[in-house]
């Protein structure tokens, strides 16, 4: 079987770079590039993130693109450890790689435009707002035919927002872009914090990531235990999800995941904006544009991260 061809568009962030190394860790996966969007932390510091993370798995071959510093219409809003800013030094080494001159809406139309024409599209895994991909289909609608699929991390359902009551955070960001990808006639795969909180990683799970992953454990651990999401109150158990991550592993093993089939939008404006609605049953008569995920195998996902993520203990 040929390897999953795909683009990470991502705000890193702690989960972002777990999904980022999952990714570079699994064979079935070709990355052809990261494009970068401001998110978590203002653009610069994104930037800088994802160069790092880069850096750290040793694939320093994967091109990073800078592109949107913000969302297409709502003032911007950061995530909950934005004041923090740019992995340190101490949590991960400094980068040696740098990211290209072209911009990341370019980069994405570029590739989705020549995988129209090798009719062979690819997969976007959209882990941040999603406003780059947002640009590339406003502004070039037939790229369109060059993306197989959406793998968006983003929204809740039946579970309350963890950005605001109501709204997922990617979503929140960028409303507007999120919208215009679920409209665009793509087919998306929703990974929302309804599945998402069901998969949650524990000292347990950390300490042997730290142990047997060598550099990029180390830093994995570290950003885990310093950016640390665990919220018994609304858990009620110890843990906190690694809501990206379960993009890649959907890819890779999509028979852990549990999914329905849906007509999914985004609320882009008032007070309610970056509220994710879902229609289940056809009440709207408007076209199942999604496949929802609403369970997973969550021992088998947390294996799946320790056994992937040990490469980078072996050697590459």
């Amino acid at each position: 079987m040929s390897p999953h061809r795909i683009i990470i568009d991502t705000d890193p962030g702690v989960d972002d770079a777990i999904a980022i190394l999952l990714a570079l860790a699994s064979p079935e996966i070709e990355l052809l590039g990261i494009s970068v969007v401001a998110g978590n932390v203002p653009l610069e510091a994104t930037v800088s993130n994802a160069c790092k993370i880069i850096s750290l798995s040793g694939c320093v071959d994967v091109p990073i693109y800078a592109g949107a510093p913000g969302p297409l219409v709502r003032e911007q809003v950061y995530g909950k450890y934005a004041h923090i800013g740019a992995f340190s030094d101490t949590l991960v080494p400094p980068a040696s790689v740098r990211p290209q001159e072209e911009h990341a809406v370019d980069f994405l139309v570029r590739m989705t435009r020549q995988a129209a024409a090798d009719n062979d599209p690819i997969v976007i895994c959209a882990i941040g707002p999603m406003t780059n991909l947002a640009l590339a289909l406003v502004q070039h609608p037939d790229v369109a035919r060059g993306i197989r699929q959406v793998v968006s991390m983003g929204g809740a359902f039946t579970a309350l927002g963890h950005r605001t009551p109501w709204a997922e955070y990617n979503i929140y960001a960028d409303p507007h872009a999120a919208q215009i990808v679920y409209a665009s006639g793509v087919p998306v795969v929703v990974m929302p914090l309804d599945m998402t909180f069901q998969a949650l990683i524990t000292e347990k799970n950390i300490a042997a990531i730290g142990e047997n992953a060598g550099a990029a454990g180390a830093a994995i651990a570290g950003l885990l235990r310093t950016f640390d999401r665990s919220d018994m109150q609304r858990f009620g158990r110890p843990g906190g999800p690694v809501h990206d991550a379960t993009t890649i592993a959907w890819l890779l093993e999509p028979e852990i995941f549990e999914g329905r089939a849906a007509s999914v939008g985004a609320q882009v404006s008032g007070k309610t904006a970056g509220y994710t609605y879902a229609d289940f049953y056809g009440k709207t008569g408007l076209p199942m544009n999604a496949t929802v995920m609403n369970g997973v195998d969550e021992a088998r996902f947390l294996e799946m991260l320790e056994e992937r993520l040990s490469i980078y203990g072996r050697g590459r």
